[in-house]
């Protein structure tokens, strides 16, 4: 029999029970009994569905009441010393101050896991880490599956992975010396785990997809050497790009399967087949786990009948990565279209979807009826007249090169855009949410639900547009944004207002911590039918004598963050979102906005995991954003921002999309991010975020100010702005206050004391 398996399953909850039960925690609100008791309800949902879809192996440890990453940091003691919690008796109180910092210690760094929009925090580690102690929360799961008497197969991340994604403050300290005293505490890990019965353990290895010197390689090797001793069937997993060449080395390690991402990239199979041994498990992941459309049941299971012959009960089938980035089930969908929700495969419909393909290779017969339905649904995707826009189709046709360059060189713009805006030298903003209060949700929500009429809910956002612009000049912050109260997502909200986007209700997938997005779908060609945020704009503007900032999303961004169609290229799509931006810009110039913020927290999370398939990407990355802005006159200062990623390998990329200013998140590096824009000679202006949004933390003037002195050390002080990492959307209003006008205060104690220039 052909068996089944998860890498992993959605943490938060179908209604985002997580989520709520975290913040309730947060604020006092629950103790931690409470929290503990939901998040075990939570895993134990998730293992019956699992077992009801009749999967072989439930992956258990695959939950994290923050992020998996940190997780693996408090299991294996490695914890930030800056901090000074005890690993071995870490309170979860603790635990979730390492992820969002208290009033003595920043938050850890937290970064892009790998090309998708979840983030992990970065462990830190030092030369004398010793990877002692350590939490038992994930030996606590195992037993609590175990003891509901399931086939579990535990999951962890690879200690290679782990090492090659962590930190160290420690100059020239190489983390690959850490290796064999990591290896020794995955050894007593796997250890426990054999005691307790664990037949098969999956250790992540995603990093076999990039492209890893040797030295990296030659530790993989070693690792896995020194854990075969460890009488555990060791299930190494690479996911989200081919891992090919490294099928021999792999192959040769003491390990009993291995499993591999082919929806990402197929034509890894051959190689992988060729390469395993007789004794080795092959995992295939043939059905994505990064995206929503219903797969393509049958041609999948046509490609893998040679290898089932081959390797009989040695192929395994699963999704292609962790389902986590897939939101919980289509069975709370009642609002979508009947026939686009047909199209569709949440992370529940999934585990349906590998049983269906290991029944199909095993009994044809018996599988029938759910290829057909599968088959059924994929014709009604290519043949609706919903996905194909004639309009869309011309208009993308007539693009020109042209139309991706703004009229004047950067030099040229920046003396005009000064004389117009005349902004003082370090000008203070923010990156564009203010707090999105109780009283704005509850009034959202009414509307929604058709209790509060159209006027009335435009009436109460207005009002708090107002609250935003007179706090602000109340700050005397020198550029203002309206607030975005009538916002729900940076790109839910402009998908709904754009053709070819669908929305779910309960299409929620984690982000980071109890931060929460519900992805959009891109299911056919897009287009912008009337302006979106102009009316807002100007209202906004007509508040204030300062500038106020256009808000906008962009369409790499809008691409990114959404789940995406796959019957035609990225680019493709991108290109698309590009011209629906485009037009709202216009727009915007022309109701007298004259400076509009483009946001593109996404572009680098977009770029794919080599090195050699970057240029393609960064060619129609960049142009798409430059379509986006290019239209308008000089005078009008274009805006965007960048949060949470590691920059400086594609600067030149960066500068390629031509923005007046950027924004990026440079507090909880300690402006480190800054470093590569300065030693590229970054040539426009930019805004390095000077605190932690993540965090309730305050910080100080005098810590605000330290940020600004070493970043005048990197960035010419003409060319600097002042602002807060990113948007102030998960604040509340108390500590927003007391931080921008801590900030507002560390820009005028600069000025007053620099040379400003000519």
């Amino acid at each position: 029999m052909t068996s089944t398996h998860i890498l992993g399953f959605p943490r938060i909850g179908a209604q985002r029970e997580l989520k709520f039960a975290q913040e309730a925690f947060w604020r006092g609100e629950a103790d931690e009994a409470y929290l503990r008791g939901v998040a075990a309800t939570l895993r134990a949902c998730h293992w019956q569905l699992q077992r009801q879809a009749g999967v072989a192996f439930v992956a258990v440890g695959d939950f994290a009441y923050y992020d998996q990453m940190l997780g693996m940091s408090a299991l294996l003691g490695a914890l930030p010393r800056r901090f000074g919690f005890d690993p071995s008796k870490l309170a979860l109180g603790e635990y979730y101050e390492l992820a969002r910092g208290n009033a003595a210690q920043p938050a850890m760094e937290m970064t892009k896991w790998f090309d998708t929009n979840y983030h992990y925090l970065v462990p830190e580690l030092a030369p004398d880490t010793t990877f002692d102690g350590g939490v038992d929360w994930f030996f606590d799961e195992v037993d609590e599956a175990l003891a509901l008497g399931l086939n579990v197969k535990p999951v962890l991340i690879g200690p290679v992975t782990y090492l090659r994604l962590a930190k160290s403050y420690a100059a020239g300290f190489d983390r690959l010396a850490l290796l064999p005293k990591l290896v020794e505490r995955y050894a007593r890990i796997l250890d426990a785990l054999k005691a307790r019965g664990v037949q098969w353990v999956q250790l992540d290895e995603p990093v076999l997809c990039l492209e890893l010197e040797r030295e990296w390689l030659d530790a993989l090797t070693a690792a896995y050497e020194a854990l075969g001793a460890c009488g555990v069937n060791v299930l190494l997993a690479t996911y989200f790009e081919t891992s090919a060449e490294h099928a021999a080395r792999v192959a040769a390690l003491p390990i009993r399967g291995v499993h591999i991402d082919l929806a990402r990239a197929p034509a890894q199979l051959a190689a992988w087949c060729e390469a395993l041994p007789e004794t080795m498990v092959l995992s295939a992941g043939v059905v994505d786990g990064r995206n929503v459309w219903r797969a393509d049941l049958r041609a999948i299971v046509r490609s893998l009948q040679p290898v089932s012959a081959a390797l009989g009960e040695r192929l395994w089938i699963a999704p292609s990565c962790s389902l986590q980035h897939v939101p919980v089930s289509l069975s709370g969908e009642r609002k979508l279209d009947g026939e686009l929700k047909s199209w569709l495969a949440f992370a529940t419909e999934k585990l349906e979807e590998i049983g269906t393909i290991a029944l199909a290779l095993d009994d044809p017969r018996a599988a029938e009826p759910a290829l057909a339905e599968a088959d059924a649904a994929l014709a009604s995707r290519r043949t609706s007249g919903a996905v194909v826009n004639a309009l869309v189709q011309k208009r993308v046709a007539a693009v020109t090169d042209a139309m991706a360059s703004r009229k004047r060189p950067f030099e040229q713009r920046s003396r005009l855009q000064r004389e117009a805006l005349k902004l003082p030298v370090l000008p203070t903003t923010t990156i564009g949410s203010f707090p999105q209060t109780p009283a704005i949700r509850h009034a959202r929500a009414a509307y929604k639900r058709g209790e509060l009429k159209a006027l009335d809910y435009l009436e109460r956002m207005r009002a708090e547009i107002e609250l935003a612009i007179r706090r602000q000049e109340a700050l005397d912050l020198d550029v203002l944004v309206h607030g975005e109260a009538e916002r729900n997502d940076m790109v839910e909200y402009f998908g709904e207002q754009l053709w070819g986007y669908a929305f779910t209700e309960n299409g929620w997938v984690q982000s980071y911590g109890s931060r929460c997005v519900k992805p959009p779908i891109i299911y056919g060609d897009v287009y912008r039918p009337e302006p979106m945020t102009v009316e807002t704009a100007k209202y906004a503007q007509s508040l204030t004598r300062r500038p106020v900032k256009g808000m906008l999303t962009g369409p790499v961004t809008m691409l990114q963050w959404s789940f995406v169609r796959d019957d035609q290229p990225r680019a493709a799509t991108a290109l698309q979102l590009a011209l629906a931006v485009r037009d709202e810009v216009v727009d915007l110039e022309k109701a007298g906005i004259r400076i509009v913020q483009i946001d593109e927290p996404a572009f680098r999370e977009g770029l794919p995991l080599r090195e050699s398939d970057w240029p393609a990407y960064l060619e129609w990355a960049a142009r798409a954003f430059r379509i986006s802005s290019a239209a308008v006159s000089d005078e009008t200062q274009i805006h965007t921002h960048m949060c949470y990623s590691e920059f400086n390998d594609i600067l030149p990329a960066i500068a390629a999309m031509d923005a007046d200013v950027i924004t990026i998140e440079t507090s909880r590096s300690a402006m480190e991010l800054l470093d590569g824009f300065g030693a590229f000679a970054y040539p426009n202006e930019i805004g390095p975020g000077v605190y932690d949004i993540h965090s309730p933390r305050v910080p100080s003037v005098d810590a605000i100010e330290r940020l600004l002195e070493r970043a005048c050390e990197v960035i010419p002080l003409e060319r600097l702005w002042v602002n807060p990492d990113c948007g102030l959307k998960t604040r509340d209003w108390p500590e927003t206050e007391a931080a921008l006008s801590n900030m507002v205060r560390a820009a005028k104690r600069l000025r007053s004391r620099v040379a400003v220039p000519a």
